[in-house]
């Protein structure tokens, strides 16, 4: 497998990118249903929203970089299988999901930095907060980054689904050129 896209095949990078940020995403979403319930003695109290917040962070840089690799290479082509309703379907779900991950990661981080403080990633480095103090922006944040991770992980099993439609139900190369076995 090379390591870009061909006509017919993704390349390897695309796979592992495509499948660790599915992973983080889905992590992520777990972690964050779980920590909300919490009480302040809680030994994770503080440590999951910090490991949240980093893993967050690197998510952001990842996607970028995933993004950008997806517009500088080719993508392969939709299989002659795929009816036209099929190809348009997939390009606005894929197109959803670059948007509500990227809502859901700057909603997170405004969250975070609504006081002005930067968000420390593994204590390695801070990003610092690009709005200063505002009033009442974790809110609205807060209430922006719920309903799009819902919405991203709703659509990204959805997405799944198809995979698993093309898979097992039409039998065709789809799910394999994902998983770098076509």
């Amino acid at each position: 497998m090379s390591l870009k896209n061909s006509e017919h095949h993704y390349g390897w990078l695309a796979v592992v990118l495509h499948w660790l940020v599915a992973a983080v995403v889905v992590g992520l979403f777990a972690l964050g249903f779980w920590m909300v319930d919490l009480s302040y003695y809680d030994e994770w109290y503080r440590k999951g929203p910090d490991l949240h917040r980093s893993i967050g962070l690197i998510l952001f840089a990842v996607v970028v970089f995933r993004l950008l690799w997806r517009l500088i290479n080719t993508s392969p082509r939709p299989l002659a299988s795929h009816k036209r309703w099929e190809v348009v379907s997939a390009h606005v779900a894929h197109s959803l999901l670059y948007v509500l991950m990227f809502v859901a990661m700057v909603s997170g981080y405004l969250i975070t930095t609504a006081d002005g403080s930067s968000i420390s990633v593994f204590g390695l480095f801070d990003v610092p907060s690009l709005t200063g103090r505002v009033k009442g922006m974790e809110d609205t944040a807060g209430a922006v980054h719920y309903w799009s991770t819902w919405a991203l992980v709703g659509l990204a099993g959805l997405h799944a689904l198809g995979a698993l439609k093309h898979h097992f139900i039409d039998r065709d190369e789809t799910l394999r050129r994902m998983s770098g076995r076509a």
